[in-house]
């Protein structure tokens, strides 16, 4: 599948100060970071949108999952970026075109500012509860409903550029990086002040799409990873170990992908970020961590760039803490194993 303004927004603080904190290890830390799950959703068909979708047609129920998708996120520390991508559109004036005693479908496409004629072509797969060979197909600007008679399917324009091979050179890139908690939910509501932002600078000859990550840490220490010792166990202490270590990896990507001076985190949030991370750093010990980035089950959206960084489908980093803020280096791939897959 495919999401007003107070000042830019400010990052929650990672643990309540009515909880006694977790313990932690008096070792020297060194954290692994994977990610371990990632999905694309079209944040433009939420932002702005005044009325709830009908859930009686397809594309309704297709925007209020992708609505309860997001914000069920707001209860979980994940990472986002906000992804843009020159504008696509399907041509509704244009013609489809089926294969030969196949399901190869060909759909017009107008990609950009300029609205330039192109097409791609998938290959269908019959459903399992369809009740014809061939479905019928309607288009819109946004999306494709495919008429199996028992059920109808509904893409996104997105998903099928994600979902099948093609030879479009549309880059992915990175312009903002932020969390999904927040006890408001406006990520889901299209509300939120940073997004607002990004569109804005963006303009509407770029779609702009949300990648929600999860992320794993596997933790060096020759007295364990905290997070598995028993007086850890409790739900708020190991949620509150997850947070700081999420506020790393994001203060780390940030500097990746944003640059120094990220133009969407403002002085306050910025300030706010440098204190966390340096206590963080502290309170674990922690000298040094590596991001290896890397989506899983993304399809041809796994390439990731940004103003800063080269598109590249794998981002290694080194990553620590001086002076308040999280210094970041690109590390060489490892070469692949002779007659593995690169």
């Amino acid at each position: 599948m495919q999401t007003f303004e107070p000042a830019a927004q400010t990052p929650q603080p990672s643990v309540d100060s009515s909880i006694p904190p977790p313990q932690r290890t008096a070792a020297p830390q060194s954290w692994m970071v994977r990610v371990t799950d990632a999905k694309y959703h079209w944040y433009d068909l939420l932002a702005g949108f005044a009325e709830k979708p009908d859930i009686r047609d397809p594309i309704g129920r297709y925007m209020r999952r992708m609505q309860f998708e997001l914000d069920a996120t707001s209860e979980h520390n994940h990472l986002f970026f906000a992804v843009t991508r020159p504008r696509v559109r399907f041509d509704i004036a244009g013609a489809l075109q089926w294969g030969f005693f196949s399901l190869k479908l060909t759909l017009p496409l107008l990609l950009g500012a300029e609205q330039t004629k192109d097409s791609i072509t998938v290959e269908l797969k019959v459903p399992f509860a369809a009740t014809m060979k061939k479905p019928s197909v309607t288009l819109t600007e946004n999306f494709i409903s495919l008429n199996w008679g028992g059920l109808v399917e509904v893409f996104s324009v997105h998903d099928l550029l994600m979902t099948y091979a093609h030879t479009l050179k549309l880059p992915s890139k990175v312009a903002y990086v932020g969390r999904t908690r927040d006890p408001e939910g406006r990520l889901g509501k299209g509300r939120l002040p940073a997004m607002h932002k990004v569109r804005a600078q963006f303009g509407e000859h770029y779609d702009t799409l949300l990648l929600v990550i999860g992320t794993e840490v596997e933790v060096s220490c020759a007295e364990g990873d905290p997070a598995g010792h028993d007086v850890n166990q409790h739900p708020q202490a190991a949620d509150a170990l997850h947070a700081e270590r999420v506020d790393m990896i994001e203060a780390a990507l940030i500097r990746y992908f944003e640059g120094s001076a990220p133009r969407f985190h403002g002085t306050e949030e910025r300030q706010q970020r440098s204190e966390r991370i340096t206590a963080v750093q502290a309170a674990n010990h922690l000298v040094q961590y590596t991001i290896d980035l890397e989506l899983p089950d993304t399809g041809f959206y796994n390439y990731l760039s940004s103003e800063f960084v080269t598109s590249a489908k794998r981002h290694l980093l080194s990553c620590f803490v001086a002076d308040g803020k999280a210094q970041v280096a690109p590390m060489p791939l490892p070469t692949p194993l002779k007659g593995s897959k690169a």
